[in-house]
């Protein structure tokens, strides 16, 4: 199983070089930025969390979230603060954001926030990956439609009827070759 990968962005060299060091050894892979300018060009790699600053130069760690979440609705982005005002909380918490932790942190809160971040995302990936999942009976090919409904809810169709309903498309029985000889096979075998 591959390291989680981690983007870090904070512009104090200090917390941002102890934090990776940190998370490295916690067993993340972790990449670095001192700002949001150079981490907009990074999403392309692909992170399970972004951790960021709240207050930098240039481009900040609101902007860094909304970007991020422009790229990847899914992506989970923790935001690292000095500056601790409940408005900021609340907005960051608003536009997605996975987590809000001020600074000066306690390593084991953040590190256990930063755990549970992760595996949040992990279950989002999960519950999206089921959600493009048709369920399919075994035994009698009907599907369950749960569109509008609790997953798992849903009304079981014919597939047919499912087909109608979803994409307006009419369907006449007929058999393939391979189950027309089979049939025919098992009507040969009935006469005497």
């Amino acid at each position: 199983m591959t390291a989680p990968k981690i983007l870090l962005i904070d512009d104090e060299e200090i917390i941002r070089l102890s934090l990776q060091q940190n998370l490295q050894d916690e067993g993340y892979e972790v990449d670095t930025a001192e700002d949001g300018e150079p981490a907009l060009a990074m999403f392309a790699n692909g992170y399970d969390l972004i951790i960021t600053d709240l207050m930098m130069e240039g481009v900040d760690g609101m902007t860094v979230l909304q970007k991020s979440r422009e790229a990847n609705p899914q992506q989970a982005v923790f935001i690292l603060t000095g500056y601790g005002e409940l408005e900021s909380a609340i907005n960051a918490l608003r536009l997605g954001a996975a987590d809000y932790l001020l600074k000066p942190y306690n390593l084991e809160e953040l590190l256990l926030r930063v755990k549970n971040c992760l595996a949040n995302q992990e279950l989002q990936k999960k519950v999206k990956l089921y959600e493009n999942i048709l369920p399919i009976c075994c035994e009698c090919k009907k599907i369950r439609d749960d569109d509008g409904k609790e997953p798992g809810s849903g009304d079981w169709l014919s597939l047919e009827r499912y087909l109608h309903l979803k994409a307006g498309v009419e369907l006449t029985h007929s058999y393939c070759p391979e189950c027309y000889r089979k049939r025919i096979a098992e009507l040969d075998e009935l006469k005497f």
